[in-house]
């Protein structure tokens, strides 16, 4: 029932707003509901209140656990142990398990750098090392710059009729004379 014990323990706080203990029991409540954020919230508002408390910085690095925050929840067990240093559950429960947790995922982003050098390795070798000052390459763009001016000398003219028809017509200077325009349409 920890949604009436939500409920209760709200109805304590307003009451007793400066019970840390309060606020840490209501952080255990809302992580066995799984809200994570409220529940941080909570143990960070426990351990504003009460800073020596051992068991208000254990609630909250296993609420931080419980959002990802790896590194926050370790050094918040390592508060808590340097509270209260003879703590069993937080040297071989909490703070072994935050560790394993931050290898997994230092192996986690090991693994997915690789993967993304091997991938950026296979895309650089599938794309051809051009030498862009080479003579055919220089030839080549002289050709396409001169294809490109007597394009652009070259006036034309797209001609759909009424029909559908279409027609492609060239414009010289020496006969500027168009279709009618009355019956088609003109486009460049």
């Amino acid at each position: 029932r920890y949604r009436e014990a939500l409920v209760k323990w709200d109805e304590a706080l307003q009451l007793t707003p400066e019970d840390a203990t309060l606020y840490e029991m209501k952080s255990q409540v809302l992580m066995s509901l799984h809200e994570m954020f409220p529940a941080v919230h909570a143990a960070e508002m426990a351990v504003q209140r009460n800073p020596r408390s051992w068991d208000a910085w254990q609630t909250l690095g296993r609420a931080q656990l419980g959002l990802g925050e790896i590194a926050l929840a370790i050094r918040s067990f390592q508060v808590s142990l340097h509270i209260f240093p003879m703590n069993p559950e937080v040297w071989k429960e909490d703070l072994s398990w935050a560790r394993k947790l931050q290898e997994q995922q230092k192996a986690t982003k090991t693994e997915s750098v690789q993967a993304l050098a091997k991938e950026k390795e296979l895309a650089q070798e599938s794309i051809p090392d051009y030498d862009f000052e080479s003579d055919e390459i220089v030839a080549v763009c002289a050709a396409i710059a001169e294809k490109e001016k007597a394009l652009s000398a070259a006036k034309t003219m797209v001609i759909v009729s009424a029909s559908g028809t279409v027609e492609t017509v060239t414009e010289q200077d020496n006969c500027p004379v168009a279709p009618d325009e009355t019956l088609f349409i003109r486009a460049r």
